[in-house]
């Protein structure tokens, strides 16, 4: 096959790009995941210097190449599309191909002689594409959810003010969409707030899990093709360098077979986009209008609403995070197939499922902080709508029933309407008082 001259992949590359590219997604894309591949290789070479298995100065020549992968270098090298069938070996070869290349200009430039490291049988050694990709893909998945986690915590933050400052906001309450009792506004955003909170913490939970890894398990959990010593300490040389605290899987067969792992964090996040949904069809309720909706509060304007009318003005960013919400509850349908649908000893749709995470915590990231900064921070409350509407019919028809029984107000509005039971209050529950 041709390859490009500047090229820093190689064969295996092409051949995967040539036979398994549809998606319009490549790996280069996908920055964190390539981060911590190149953490996965570093790790994998200081623990093979360490024990023997390559020469300390080919484990130096990767160590710099992942190194300089690490500092954002060469990309646009990583072609091979991220939802390629084979389990993951493209992207695993990709890498290997790019740090091998690397690590031999590196060696030329210091030695003045070329001594090529072998992708394979250096980079690669004392590992298969499984445990390879399983374990970098749940390090990206831990790293792109930190920026999430800022956010989300952002998200709580505003919430919690907005339920404190609407709190001396009486307005009224719905249910079933219809008309209900007295409710202060800032009681409906401590809702939203608490709703967020746990599920924020669930998320989180789900998250931390991800620290067992199966690096040193090679294809199927066995460990074959990696000696025992880099197996025991592998684990503790990827900890080194990438930072945090991360622990081998209980059982590195079940690894390989079964992805709920990451199961377990699509549906969390799909359990928030649920929440954060709700909460943005309630703004686009309480905002509508301005004369004919609810027209309780008030979200900032961003943009022109309509061509056609005017003055008009939508709310488009709840409207955004809604059709965020709705991508990441598609990218968890893919998730959990990729879960249903593993077979016998390994699930090669494991990197399906994690693209579809880091794109669903890559959408979300981006919206709520679109969320925050150009809608929640901006919410204001029409005081006196909100007055008008905590004293219409059904406020004044709860404070009765409190006062008199459900019974004797249902007999009431039965036998004197609206207005009779109007004229009953306003009269102070004296004149006429009903009779059980």
């Amino acid at each position: 096959m041709q390859i490009p001259q500047d090229a820093l992949y190689g064969i295996q590359t092409m051949r995967a790009v040539t036979n398994l590219t549809f998606s319009g997604r490549l790996l280069q894309q996908y920055p964190d995941y390539i981060e911590s591949l190149a953490l996965v290789k570093k790790a994998a070479a200081l623990a093979n210097r360490t024990v023997g298995e390559i020469e300390e100065s080919i484990a130096a020549a990767i160590e710099e190449a992942c190194n300089e992968l690490l500092s954002g270098k060469h990309r646009e090298q990583f072609i091979v599309d991220i939802l390629h069938g084979g389990g993951g070996i493209g992207t695993n070869m990709n890498v290997n191909e790019v740090i091998a290349n690397l690590a031999n200009e590196r060696w030329g430039n210091k030695r003045g002689t070329y001594s090529p490291v072998n992708p394979t049988d250096h980079v690669n050694a004392s590992q298969s594409t499984s445990d390879v990709c399983h374990t970098a893909m749940r390090l990206a998945i831990t790293k792109t959810y930190s920026r999430l986690h800022v956010v989300l915590t952002r998200v709580q933050t505003e919430l919690d003010a907005l339920a404190e400052r609407l709190l001396d906001i009486t307005t009224i309450s719905r249910t079933c969409l219809q008309d209900g009792m007295r409710v202060q506004l800032g009681e409906t955003f401590s809702g939203y707030a608490a709703v967020v909170r746990r599920r924020h913490q669930s998320l989180t939970n789900a998250v931390e899990e991800l620290s067992r890894v199966n690096l040193g398990g090679t294809v199927i959990g066995s460990g074959v093709g990696a000696s025992e010593p880099y197996r025991d300490i592998v684990i503790d040389m990827l900890s080194q360098v990438t930072g945090m605290n991360l622990h081998r899987r209980d059982n590195l067969f079940d690894a390989a077979q079964n992805i709920d792992d990451l199961s377990q964090v699509s549906a969390q996040l799909t359990l928030l986009a649920t929440s954060l949904l709700k909460i943005a069809k309630d703004l686009r309720l309480l905002s509508s209008g301005p004369e004919a909706g609810f027209a309780e509060i008030t979200i900032p304007a961003v943009q022109a609403g309509s061509s056609f009318f005017p003055g008009k003005v939508n709310p488009v960013v709840p409207e955004t995070v809604i059709q965020s919400c709705f991508q990441v509850m598609g990218c968890d349908r893919v998730v959990q197939a990729a879960l249903e649908h593993a077979d016998v000893d390994l699930n090669v749709f494991e990197g399906a499922a994690g693209a579809n995470i880091l794109d669903a915590l890559g959408m979300l990231e981006k919206s709520l902080t679109l969320f925050v900064d150009k809608c929640l921070s901006g919410i204001t409350a029409n005081e006196t709508r909100c007055e008008e509407l905590s004293n219409s019919f059904i406020p004044l028809v709860v404070d009765l029933k409190e006062k008199y029984g459900y019974s004797v107000v249902s007999k009431l509005i039965k036998e004197q309407g609206r207005e009779g039971v109007k004229r009953f209050s306003q009269n102070g529950g004296i004149e006429n008082e009903p009779n059980e």
